[in-house]
């Protein structure tokens, strides 16, 4: 794994932490920065900022939260007054089970109790619901754009079409299976096959967890998210079992239930609009 700041487009950097193997974006302007994502407690949002000096300390003028999952988000208010971008259901999502994900993830890992205990959650204050355009100091524009469901009903992706870089948060994950269990298997895979289009030959491809890439990747991604399909559509109409769905799948065993069941629960109509 690559450590410190690694420059992956003009003025353009990405550093990997090893907490939950995490992508942090930064975007330089003239004299500002732009941040994609918060990470998990204050503590670690504040690692980011001392982490910055390596850039030449820029002020950090945007935020933005590629979705409303607490790894992504829960360190807004550190950043403050800087305005905090997202899609609207990102902002209503970490409203409505922001405490859930934090007592959740102090549950799951004891040794942030006492950090997840300080944070105040802190919504993106600058939404929208297709797409938006925010122009940095420099007249730098940074494009951000809602292309469907799939990892949430939030996911957003992030894209410096001057540098070839496109932030595709948690719609992709290189290293390890994507998390289904807020997701919408059946939606997933258009939403990346609109990603896919997004994504040049030399575009760098920047998944929310895992190295980054590039087109290949996706198009690797996206061959998963369809088997999901695929398979549930399978399950739901009596021609497979869930057991015999699972193994239909690019995904280690252990990992391939979830999304299934998940999927099958969406052609069944439980998990709502």
């Amino acid at each position: 794994m690559a450590t410190g700041w690694v420059e992956i487009g003009e003025r353009v950097f990405v550093r990997r932490y090893a907490f939950f193997d995490q992508n942090i974006v930064v975007v330089l302007g003239h004299e500002e920065a732009l941040v994609l994502d918060t990470r998990t407690t204050a503590r670690q949002a504040r690692e980011i900022l001392d982490d910055l000096r390596e850039l030449g300390s820029p002020v950090v003028g945007i935020v933005v939260n590629s979705h409303g999952h607490s790894d992504h988000a829960v360190g807004n208010s550190v950043f403050r007054p800087a305005p905090i971008w997202g899609h609207e259901r990102a902002a209503e999502m970490i409203r409505r089970t922001g405490d859930r994900q934090r007592d959740g993830v102090s549950a799951a890992i004891p040794d942030l109790a006492a950090d997840l205990a300080e944070v105040v959650l802190d919504p993106p204050d600058r939404t929208f619901r297709e797409r938006a355009t925010i122009c940095m100091d420099d007249g730098r524009e940074v494009q951000l754009a809602y292309l469907g469901r799939g990892h949430t009903d939030n996911d957003i992706v992030l894209q410096v079409a001057d540098a070839d870089v496109l932030c595709a948060g948690d719609l992709l994950e290189n290293g390890a299976t994507p998390f289904y269990g807020d997701g919408f298997p059946m939606d997933w895979p258009a939403t990346a096959e609109a990603l896919l289009a997004m994504t040049g030959e030399r575009t760098v491809v920047v998944p929310g967890h895992g190295d980054h890439d590039g087109r290949a990747f996706v198009e690797s991604q996206l061959v998963g998210f369809r088997a999901v399909a695929d398979a549930a559509r399978r399950v739901h109409a009596g021609e497979a079992t869930v057991e015999e769905a699972v193994a239909l799948l690019p995904y280690p065993a252990a990992d391939a239930l979830e999304p299934i069941r998940r999927a099958v629960a969406q052609l069944r109509g439980e998990l709502g609009d």
